[in-house]
């Protein structure tokens, strides 16, 4: 790949002039909290790793105190054609997708619909009395849940359910024989399925990645009474003015939909032309809560502002500061942990045990950190399968390196 330089550079700027991105909150003044330095620095990195094709482009936005104190977008939203990156690339952000979910559930949460200890069953029928998957010297038996799945358990990913992705799991298995994660159909359609499947373990014992941010999504229809896009669209999208989240990109966009590049096995960008990069393109009856979004940089980024802001933005209050405090603290049972116990677990995303770090990332190699700690919210988006989520994790630590103690 011929080396290019930045397509775009909006980095730092001169220092006495800050661009609010989201809240209006005055910050304390850049030089004296992070290195400008270090971030152009970290900005030759992410060009280097452009120019050595490892990914086609990368978007980057972090945001201290309020204020918008790097955006970088370099590379490539097509290679083959030269497209450049730009600002207001959409991106497909997948399992980022959780937790806006459960922002839009503990909306109805703050509205007295459920308690977070509830029973599923009780507001799914489907579910009443699924049986748990147990292993036995001669094979397995069916047994009874000893303490049945709670909406908790859904939003931890403690509940029992999964993706189907384990080849040697007899669960798994059913779960690929029957499509339970295709995205066909409707959301309710696939609760009917998921119904008629043992769990994987006894709710509450283990963490397991799976469906279950898409049963919570389900959840928001049945107390809301609203298609899943609508509901988000009034609650979230349109009073966080994130303009172009959604569920698919309408034809008028389509030019801003950042390609999806594939990594061959001998380590080359191949353009993604399959179901994954065209499927966003149209209507779907099926609203994954779990992986089903599209998104601006800026779009997440006044989400991530409103959770940093303890609900609210530009003045707009969508969560109360008691159910942000429920997303961002672990919430994991004590039978269960997540990442051998190094770090916790929140609604539909990961809990730093010290500085209360909220965070999660999606299938193409998006990522997002929220640090109430240090006032921080930190962004990088790519489309690069299969997923590596090193690029995001490498820009991060050269951030938290520019900050100044």
């Amino acid at each position: 790949m011929k080396k290019r330089g930045l397509v775009l550079f909006i980095s730092i700027g001169v220092l006495s002039l800050f661009v609010s991105c989201t809240s209006g909150r005055k910050g304390t003044p850049v030089s004296s909290d992070i290195s400008i330095d270090s971030l152009k620095a970290a900005e030759a990195t992410i060009q280097s790793w452009v120019d050595e094709g490892k990914i086609a482009g990368f978007s980057t936005l972090v945001i201290k105190n309020g204020q918008e104190v790097q955006r970088a977008n370099i590379g490539y939203a097509n290679i083959e054609n030269q497209k450049p990156l730009e600002s207001d690339a959409i991106f497909r952000i997948f399992s980022m997708t959780k937790p806006v979910t459960a922002v839009a559930l503990m909306t109805l949460f703050d509205e007295g619909k459920f308690q977070l200890d509830d029973k599923v069953s009780k507001y799914i029928p489907e579910f009443e009395g699924i049986k748990v998957y147990t292993p036995t010297e001669d094979g397995f038996t069916l047994e009874p849940q000893q303490n049945e799945m709670t909406i908790r358990n859904l939003l931890t990913h403690t509940s029992g359910i999964s993706y189907g992705w384990d080849y040697d799991s007899y669960v798994d298995s059913v779960y690929r024989a029957r499509n339970v994660g295709g995205w066909d159909g409707t959301i309710g359609e696939k609760m009917k399925l998921l119904g008629d499947i043992p769990l994987n373990f006894q709710p509450g014992t283990e963490w397991k990645y799976g469906l279950s941010i898409d049963v919570a999504g389900y959840l928001v229809e049945v107390f809301s009474g609203e298609p899943m896009d609508e509901y988000f669209r009034k609650t979230i999208f349109e009073p966080l003015k994130m303009k172009d989240a959604g569920f698919y990109v309408p034809e008028n966009k389509h030019d801003r939909l950042c390609d999806v590049y594939n990594v061959d096995e001998n380590g080359v960008l191949k353009l993604e032309t399959g179901g994954l990069a065209e499927g966003f393109k149209h209507p779907v009856t099926l609203f994954s809560g779990g992986g089903g979004m599209v998104a601006s940089i800026d779009d997440y980024a006044r989400f991530c502002q409103m959770l940093l802001n303890g609900g609210e933005l530009d003045d707009v209050r969508i969560l109360s500061e008691d159910a942000v405090n429920l997303i961002m603290t672990n919430q994991l049972p004590e039978t269960a942990t997540y990442d051998e116990g190094k770090t916790g677990f929140g609604l539909s995303g990961t809990v730093d045990p010290e500085s209360g770090e909220y965070s999660w990332a999606g299938m193409a190699s998006t990522n997002f950190w929220i640090n109430p700690e240090t006032d921080l919210i930190i962004i990088s988006c790519t489309q690069l399968l299969p997923s590596n989520f090193t690029y995001g994790n490498e820009f991060k630590k050269m951030v938290e390196n520019a900050l100044i103690q």
